[in-house]
């Protein structure tokens, strides 16, 4: 396992942690360890535009949406026009 050596941390935020850490029956190491891996967890699941509307629209119920059936069959596209 390797560590690291956090310097010239502020003194309001290592009271801070020091609560936090505390109030999640953790000490201050475990505490930055778990902020550490949530913060690069969140980073490691890139998600393309529909999956973003979709956890927006998820957070408040959802949307169903109900789609009218095809008329016609499908065609390519003209671009010629």
């Amino acid at each position: 396992m390797a560590s690291i050596t956090i310097r010239n941390l502020d003194d309001d935020l290592k009271a801070r942690l020091r609560v936090l850490a505390a109030s999640h029956g953790r000490s201050m190491e475990e505490e930055v360890r778990v902020i550490l891996a949530e913060a690069l967890s969140r980073q490691d699941k890139p998600s393309g535009l529909g999956s973003r509307i979709h956890s927006r629209f998820a957070a408040v119920g959802g949307a169903d949406v109900e789609l009218p059936a095809r008329k016609t069959k499908a065609r390519a596209a003209d671009f010629d026009e």
